[in-house]
């Protein structure tokens, strides 16, 4: 299931323009109200004038009728024809008013009409922007990628053939520190395909019924030999009965391993990092501490947002993997969040629905 179904900027630009409807909506509205009101008025006051004009024609024929004569007569015929005359001018010129009034309402009927399909033009136009990004994006990843793996198994092969001796010591250490440059490049490229699958509704978590503590002890595995290097402490902190419960292993893993190289980069020598696990009522929880030297109030929140990093001074990293963790646990119904104290170490907690999982 996909973990988001819009862009942001896609949610933000249909909203941008439901405003905008709205807005020309009610303009319309008001606008055609004001028309219809004119007219109203201008008819009203024309058969006001009508009526004045036939009631006092009325009245002084009623005089001439108290004379028989052909005078008389001749002067009610004249009176008749020109109350007829001032109604039909009056009756025209309101008609008139009414046809030119209707037919500029009728006028922003096409103009609307333009107006959505010029935005269902954009829209076409952006969508297959965006599809032509991710071919060429998923292009070059793979042709990077096949060029990183064969630098990284050419650097494993020098490193297991050299000899041992400080010449060949020191050909060793080259060739493993290519092969993390390696590693960190591939990741920089995973992370940036996991970006453009976000940004474009695509990151896919399948979810399965999974051990947690398995995972936990994968994870911690992976990073025990880095964190010895640095003379870290680092240990699982299992706490048994755990929910079995149904996620993404391979996406969780990758959330742990960012909260992880995280914790490792940012503990001092002789620190210590912990990766914490446990069930709840509600949820599944993980949990990983460090003693490293912590976030400030402020940015506890903001260091899930993409390329931030908490020193403007750190350029350890691009700041992405705390934002594509922030993803995946939300598209497995779960939340992030951070808890730290400065100078007292940070822990990253993440939780997992517990909904359908079973107690081993």
């Amino acid at each position: 299931m996909p973990a988001q179904d819009k862009t942001p900027e896609r949610e933000q630009t249909d909203e941008s323009l439901r405003v905008e409807r709205e807005k020309a909506d009610a303009d319309f509205g008001e606008r055609q109200a004001a028309i219809e009101e004119a007219a109203d008025a201008i008819i009203e006051k024309a058969r006001e004038r009508a009526d004045r004009v036939l009631a006092a024609a009325r009245a002084r024929s009623d005089v001439r009728l108290a004379l028989p004569s052909a005078e008389s007569v001749q002067v009610i015929e004249t009176e008749r024809q020109q109350e007829d005359d001032a109604l039909r001018e009056e009756r025209t010129s309101a008609d008139e008013t009414i046809r030119a009034e209707r037919a500029e309402q009728v006028a922003l009927s096409p103009e609307r009409a333009a107006t959505d399909k010029n935005l269902l033009h954009e829209r076409a136009r952006a969508d297959t922007a965006v599809t032509a990004r991710d071919v060429f994006l998923g292009i070059v990843s793979h042709d990077l990628r096949n060029l990183l793996g064969g630098m990284v198994g050419f650097a494993s092969l020098i490193a297991e053939g050299v000899p041992r001796g400080d010449q060949e010591n020191r050909t060793i250490a080259y060739a493993q520190r290519i092969k993390r440059t390696g590693a960190r490049m591939n990741r920089l490229i995973g992370d940036l395909i996991d970006v453009a699958s976000i940004e474009a509704g695509v990151l896919a978590v399948r979810p399965e019924v999974s051990d947690p503590a398995l995972l936990v002890n994968e994870a911690v595995e992976n990073f025990q030999e880095q964190a010895s290097g640095k003379g870290i402490s680092l240990t699982a902190n299992i706490v048994a009965p755990l929910l079995a419960a149904s996620f993404d292993a391979a996406r969780i893993l990758q959330v742990l391993v960012n909260l992880l190289s995280n914790a490792i980069k940012f503990t001092p020598p002789t620190g210590s990092v912990v990766v914490h696990v446990e069930s709840t009522a509600e949820d599944l929880r993980f949990k990983v501490l460090d003693s490293g030297p912590g976030i400030p109030q402020a940015k506890l929140e903001a260091v899930f947002e993409r390329f931030l990093q908490v020193s403007e001074h750190d350029r350890r990293g691009v700041g992405l993997g705390l934002y594509i963790s922030k993803c995946i646990v939300q598209g497995h119904g779960g939340r992030i969040w951070a808890e730290s104290t400065p100078g007292e170490g940070s822990t990253f907690c993440f939780t997992l629905p517990a909904q359908g999982a079973v107690r081993r």
